[in-house]
């Protein structure tokens, strides 16, 4: 299909915390409420033993050069460019903060308004029916717009139009049906449908008069909508492509794939295209107990059940698709849990699962290029004591040049990281107190694990380590993390930063100087400097610049700001940059750790107002703040709050967000300053 609207290259910008019961047996299958499938004897930062790879097989992985800072998304330029002046300038927020609330709307600051995008069932082919809750069926939600958008990304056509790109991340049957207690009872129509609102959307959007508000293109043709579910067609790229443990009765090859599932954050890549996570696929398996006994290490490794019956209380849909039982279709399990490319600029074009990135639980895959002008993807494995994990390819991105850059993230080097501490063990105690330097911080490595074609873990092959890459960083001796979710390049100092979502089984023994704090039900950020501000290198320093909670616990750090001067924030997740290097903090699971609403916030991360956090937004009742997406200009941030009233149910529900009906709808917003001017400055 030919195209009218030109395609911009865009370079990058570069639980079991306070989360609801109902939430973690949707969104995970309850992965907080089971041992954490993490088992191995890696040590914990704190006690981190000196065994590494030989020197040899550290050479041999290829010494990566010198590399590009981050480019901002907001600068929208393709060209390489070093950050700006590291350090300088004083970034400060100039937002009253929103206070602590438990209101059923998005609260946003004087001064800004909001709008909702797009909500869960409105149309989104031509030809999609409106939405119909009480006769929903899976060939309408093929059409419309699917359900709990978490990662969004909105790419420019021209001046005044865009493609919103949102990942459907998982299903509350809850609030979607009447009547609905579990997959076993359940209508089969209902399962179909919950499958189909699964997924992605790409959706054409408008700016609304020139202003920082934008709304769905509803009238014309609107070519470049799209939707992407369990059953849309796939392929797999890269070195484990065709391989044996890819190769189901579907698909004697192991090459084409159906669909993709619990789709959370993710990235965009200088040439155009998405990067969606697959995360929490586990759950939508069964059959585990009957698997052959040499494939049930692997399944438990990523959190699948291999003793007993788990049907009871699951989704089910092995009821409308034969695959989701493993005692039939062992390796259909490793075919989710990849970062799967699409192109939103061509509704045509074949998405692609790159097995290069690693199989995981994936949490984000942020790009960003090296001096040379190779790619760098950023990933975290959101999990109890996962592991944070990076990519660099062997190409080096053209501008312009479409079949090139689609073979990047096919040859590269996958990395898994490992951190040390630099105060003494017996002043990192768990209780989150300061070490006698005043900083939480060391030193750390990319430890490889493979290239395209040479593995650097003893006995694994090179699609070994690609589809059992947990059990592979297990070997390598990779560093325990507490939920490592989102990565995000700052603009101005090229410093990248990770969310660390909470971890409440970590106890004070295993609390080391990245995770300073026992029983950590808030979170806390990530700091990585990495050498020469390079994003090849395979050496950087680290610092944790922010403990999240409220400020009045002592536990709590702000960058050194005076903590009687910022807000509280818990749980914090999915992360983004503007362009003056405040970093935005949407946040999963505050209701149940500080008494309020999840929200987004922003704070900048260098200057003298580093550390000074503020509340932005904050989200429904019962909803997670998911996003956000920064725009180009800098006018409008985008949010996707997510499962909102997620405890209620259709008879009884607790929220009526976003349109004060009987049901909530998860939706896309925008938010905006009612002057005209950049958000947050």
């Amino acid at each position: 299909m030919s195209q009218s609207a030109p395609r911009r290259l865009l370079p990058l910008l570069g639980h079991n915390g306070g989360r609801s019961r109902v939430t973690c047996r949707f969104r995970c299958g309850d992965a907080c409420f089971h041992d954490a499938p993490n088992t191995s004897a890696n040590a914990y930062f704190g006690d981190i033993f000196a065994t590494a790879l030989s020197r040899r097989n550290v050479l041999r992985a290829g010494a990566i050069g010198a590399g590009v800072s981050a480019i901002g998304l907001s600068s929208m330029s393709t060209a390489a460019a070093e950050p700006q002046a590291a350090g300088r300038g004083n970034p400060r927020l100039g937002f009253t903060p929103v206070a602590p609330n438990n209101d059923d709307v998005v609260t946003v600051p004087e001064g800004y308004e909001h709008n909702v995008i797009i909500r869960w069932g409105d149309p989104v082919l031509p030809d999609a029916p409106e939405f119909d809750f009480e006769n929903q069926t899976a060939e309408a939600q093929e059409k419309q717009f699917g359900f709990n958008s978490d990662y969004v990304a909105v790419l420019p056509i021209d001046e005044d139009r865009a493609l919103l790109w949102a990942n459907h991340e998982y299903t509350n049957e809850n609030t979607m049906f009447a009547g609905y207690t579990d997959g076993n009872s359940a209508d089969l129509e209902q399962i179909k449908v919950s499958m189909a609102a699964h997924g992605g959307s790409v959706v054409e959007i408008e700016r609304v008069r020139g202003t920082g508000a934008w709304r769905a293109v509803t009238e014309g043709e609107r070519p470049y909508n799209r939707r992407i579910t369990m059953s849309t067609p796939m392929q797999f790229s890269g070195p484990a492509a065709g391989h044996e443990l890819l190769r189901t009765e579907a698909s004697p090859e192991g090459v084409e794939v159906s669909g993709m599932n619990n789709n959370c954050a993710g990235g965009t890549t200088p040439w155009g295209t998405i990067l969606s996570g697959e995360e929490n696929f586990n759950q939508y398996f069964v059959g585990g107990e009957a698997a052959p006994d040499d494939a049930k290490a692997a399944l438990k490794r990523y959190g699948i059940a291999v003793e007993g019956d788990t049907r009871e209380d699951n989704r089910r849909f092995d009821r409308a698709q034969e695959r989701f039982d493993l005692s039939k279709h062992v390796n259909e399990a490793n075919r989710f849990g990849w970062i799967v490319e699409i192109d939103p600029f061509d509704p045509t074009s074949t998405p692609r699962k790159r097995t290069m990135l690693g199989r995981f639980k994936h949490e984000g895959a942020t790009t960003r290029l090296t001096r040379d002008r190779r790619v760098a993807v950023y990933m975290g494995d959101d999990e109890r004591f996962e592991y944070i994990y990076k990519f660099v390819s062997d190409g080096k991105y053209r501008p312009g040049s479409a079949r090139h850059n689609a073979t990047l993230l096919d040859s590269g080097t996958l990395y898994v990281g490992r951190l040390t501490g630099n105060s003494p063990a017996e002043e990192i105690d768990g209780s989150g107190e300061l070490p006698s330097d005043g900083e939480f911080d060391g030193a750390g490595e990319w430890i490889p694990l493979c290239n395209a074609s040479e593995s650097f873990v003893e006995g694994f092959t090179v699609a070994e380590v690609l589809i059992h890459t947990r059990l592979a960083a297990d070997a390598a001796g990779a560093t325990k993390m507490d939920r490592p979710e989102d990565f995000e390049p700052n603009p101005v100092t090229g410093k990248v930063y990770c969310a660390l979502t909470n971890n409440t089984a970590r106890t004070p023994e295993q609390a080391d100087e990245p995770n300073p704090r026992a029983a950590n039900k808030f979170g806390h950020i990530l700091e990585i400097t990495e050498r020469r501000n390079d994003a090849g290198a395979t050496t950087f320093g680290w610092q944790v610049p922010i403990v999240c909670g409220d400020p009045e616990d002592p536990s709590t750090y702000f960058a050194g700001f005076d903590k009687s001067k910022v807000s509280p924030i818990s749980c914090p997740d999915n992360v983004a940059f503007d362009r003056h290097g405040n970093l935005w903090i949407a946040t999963d699971g505050a209701p149940g750790t500080i008494d309020s609403a999840d929200a987004l916030h922003a704070v900048p991360m260098h200057g003298r107002y580093r550390g000074e956090l503020k509340t932005f937004a904050t989200v429904p009742v019962e909803a997670e703040c998911c996003g956000p997406f920064i725009y180009e200009d800098n006018r409008t941030v985008f949010i996707a709050p997510q499962h909102p009233g997620e405890d209620g149910t259709v008879e009884a529900p607790t929220s009526t967000w976003p349109d004060d009906s009987p049901f909530p709808r998860p939706s896309v917003v925008s938010i905006w300053r009612t002057d005209g001017g950049e958000v947050g400055s």
